[in-house]
């Protein structure tokens, strides 16, 4: 039998798949829908306000944050490779 989910529990849920970074996967198995029904939830409801403008702003700064520490932790794990390598040179 198909579980019913209140609107309310249907915006919260296209709110979060559109600003929390997550991927829609890990959204529908942590909300316990399926795939199919949260990308239908978020087609229904993509146009319109549920994620307010300040909720797409922090979405697209947290998701620039998100890259650029992916970017300094590479950068941190090559330096680390870099000072091994250089410290074994010297000996």
């Amino acid at each position: 039998m198909a579980t019913r989910h209140s609107e309310e529990f249907k915006r919260d849920a296209v709110r979060i798949a559109l600003t929390s970074g997550l991927t829609r996967k890990q959204i529908s198995s942590d909300l316990g829908v399926g795939m199919s029904t949260l990308n239908k939830w978020i087609s229904i409801h993509r146009d319109t306000d549920i994620v307010s403008t300040q909720d797409q702003n922090l979405a697209k700064e947290n998701e620039r944050l998100r890259q650029e520490n992916r970017l300094l932790r590479e950068e941190r794990e090559l330096l680390k490779k870099a000072t091994i390598f250089f410290a074994d040179k010297s000996k």
